[in-house]
């Protein structure tokens, strides 16, 4: 395990490199609509590689699946795979809005079990082991202990891939915000399942997630005592979907009342 948290900090670190190297110059980036608000850059590209490199230099036996690859199949199998996603938040990087990360997880017989989440801005890191805690640039992280609904901030993220979703998720939004204390959208799923971990928001939900999306985040958030599952309350799995996270069960069952109308 402590091998595999190194390979993921490694290449965590060598993405987050690329980041820092285009930050300055970002105007120049070229970059392609992938769909309506979905971007990929050759920031992106060369992070993925970067990442990518040290992975498969280390375990050249396991397997991949990066966001940029297009073609790799899921759901996610036996076999060692690492989970990339090189630049989550490519809008705002491309904008020069802070919210930006790279995130990478490895998942042993399709559960996740090592997470490494880099803020190459801000040099924040985030990381978890199963079985062994969340951390924080060298510090154990918890989940909030906010133990009341009306007084939670709620994390989301809008389904901008999804247009024909924005009239449902637009009504869901209403509901959390009339019983919650407030909702916030980073723009990265990954920073925000971070956030959830460290208790700086106390809930989270959004329409469809991918495996790289989430991955890592999900380890975090686990170790760091939260709760995740799908929208209906089925099992988290490592392919795309819904999400319904808390940091607790009462707030799950909150939010998924809010969000279902229930």
């Amino acid at each position: 395990m402590n091998d595999w948290l190194h390979t993921a900090r490694l290449a965590a670190e060598a993405a987050g490199r690329v980041h820092n190297r285009w930050r300055e110059g970002v105007g120049s980036v070229r970059m392609e609509e992938k769909s309506a608000g979905d971007y990929v850059s050759e920031v992106d590209r060369e992070a993925q590689d970067a990442a990518l490199d040290v992975i498969r230099s280390r375990h050249p036996d396991h397997l991949t699946l990066a966001e940029e690859d297009e073609g790799e199949a899921e759901p996610i199998g036996p076999t060692p795979t690492w989970i990339v996603d090189p630049l989550d938040g490519t809008a705002n990087y491309l904008h020069r809005h802070p919210m930006s990360c790279v995130s990478v997880a490895l998942a042993v017989d399709g559960e996740p079990v090592v997470g490494f989440i880099l803020q190459p801005e801000t040099s924040e890191r985030w990381w978890a082991v199963a079985g062994r805690g969340a951390w924080k640039n060298g510090r154990p992280i918890h989940v909030s202990a906010v133990d009341r609904f009306d007084r939670a901030l709620v994390g989301t993220g809008f389904p901008f891939k999804f247009r024909e979703q924005i009239p449902e998720y637009v009504n869901q939004l209403a509901r959390v915000l009339e019983a919650s204390a407030g909702a916030r959208r980073a723009g990265s799923a990954a920073l925000d399942l971070c956030y959830l971990a460290q208790g700086s928001i106390d809930a989270f939900w959004e329409l469809v997630l991918h495996p790289w999306d989430f991955a890592a985040g999900l380890v975090i958030l686990r170790e760091a005592g939260g709760v995740a599952t799908r929208l209906d309350g089925s099992p988290m799995s490592l392919s795309a979907g819904s999400w319904l996270a808390a940091n607790s069960p009462a707030f799950h069952e909150a939010l998924g009342r809010a969000v279902r109308n229930e």
